[in-house]
């Protein structure tokens, strides 16, 4: 059977970074609006509006584990039309909700539904692409889904403007029907039928069991879920620490935007240097300058007894998250690496658990949240150092002096 042609490689950059972009946009769009979502739907405190975001994330690691199988049984493209349909439905429950609870479940569910084009687009990629080509193309998709936040803050500030925060989802609800008809029309399926498996529950568990055996794809999916962690630490606490205790305001989209900037930048150059030195030297380097940012800051912040300057939280937050950044185009890769022969599986498993373990250290961190950058820095400082050490103990050795094989 004649196997379909491979889209030009830059539009299918493109479209796999706006299918992944879309759980980017989902969250980050959402933040200048959270508070005017808190006092709508009657929410008593400020802390409590970041499970509009925890529970978009919860959703996404409850479906991933589905989508990988499905796909792998079914194709790809039936797995990534029912998460867009569940994303769709979400954002419709989302737009009409008359309480905060109605609000969670509409995001709990669109979480569900975007974890389809999120983890099937590692399927796709791994189809076509491997090794350090694989890490070319997920590098370029990083830049693309990292600079979203750049500027979806300004996005959904710009539309709170002009109408409510209702209106954001509309637009959210309005962006996934335009990408999934991009991919329906140009994208071919990448698993022919004589290379599917029989859907089977022990087929799946087998798998599940084979991964979290796997000393380098589980130590490097354990790894991703701390970073990812202290990210999504990040993401609940960035509106009151911008917007309340560095009376921000409205310029909040422009400082989060100019964080964001690091990551982006951080993929790109990842997807340069990653051919020349190889995904584990890289990930090596970045985790210990993550480790020493956040304890020097940690340190700096608590003996100050005050809030850090503007300047030099940015400062902070920019070096670090330009290490973050090159971690997030590594972990994930160097997890799915051994995982080619089951890799629709393999994506759901990895980024199943990860987001898992990243959730509640997210929630963790930002309900901790007490008017100052204490918990955030502390959960960085702890988690990079919680990756580092997992990262050693995936591959035996430091990372960092690993050779440059991959």
């Amino acid at each position: 059977m004649k196997t379909p042609p491979k889209l030009p490689f830059f539009e299918f950059v493109a479209l796999m970074a706006t299918m992944m972009a879309l759980a980017a946009l989902s969250t980050d769009a959402m933040l200048p609006a959270l508070r005017d979502i808190g006092d709508t739907l009657g929410v008593q405190t400020g802390n409590a509006t970041q499970l509009v975001v925890s529970f978009l994330f919860l959703g996404m690691a409850a479906g991933q584990i589905a989508y990988g199988p499905v796909s792998d049984s079914f194709g790809r493209k039936p797995a990534i039309y029912v998460g867009y349909g569940l994303f769709i439905a979400g954002c419709l429950l989302s737009i009409f909700a008359p309480n905060f609870s109605v609000m969670l479940a509409g995001r709990l569910l669109q979480g569900v539904g975007i974890a389809g084009p999120r983890s099937v687009t590692l399927a796709l990629v791994r189809d076509q692409y491997e090794g350090r080509a694989m890490a070319r193309v997920m590098s370029f998709v990083m830049v693309v889904f990292i600079l979203v936040p750049v500027i979806a803050p300004t996005f959904g500030q710009a539309i709170l403007l002009i109408a409510s925060w209702r209106a954001i989802f509309g637009a959210l609800l309005g962006l996934a029907l335009l990408s999934v008809l991009w991919f329906a029309v140009r994208h071919p399926e990448t698993l022919p039928v004589q290379r599917r498996i029989p859907f089977s529950l022990q087929r799946i568990w087998k798998a599940i069991v084979e991964i979290c055996t796997h000393r380098v794809a589980f130590g490097y999916t354990v790894s991703a879920g701390f970073v990812s962690g202290a990210f999504m630490g990040y993401l609940n606490s960035a509106q009151q620490i911008f917007q309340e205790q560095y009376g921000l305001g409205t310029q909040f989209p422009l400082y989060f935007a100019i964080v964001a900037l690091a990551l982006g930048g951080a993929s790109f150059t990842n997807g340069r240097l990653v051919m020349r030195f190889g995904m584990r030297a890289l990930s090596g380097w970045a985790v210990v300058g993550l480790v020493a940012f956040s304890l020097v800051f940690l340190g700096y912040a608590f003996l100050l007894g005050d809030d850090p300057s503007l300047p030099i939280l940015m400062t902070y937050l920019m070096t670090s998250f330009f290490s973050v950044g090159i971690l997030f185009g590594n972990l994930n890769t160097l997890a799915m690496e051994p995982l080619g022969h089951i890799a629709g599986v393999g994506a759901a498993v990895v980024g199943s658990l990860s987001t898992f373990i990243s959730v509640p250290l997210g929630i963790w961190i930002g309900q901790g949240y007490n008017g100052t950058i204490l918990p955030l820095v502390g959960g960085f400082a702890g988690l990079s150092v919680l990756s580092m050490g997992v990262m050693r103990w995936a591959e035996g050795r430091k990372v960092a002096q690993l050779g440059t094989s991959s």
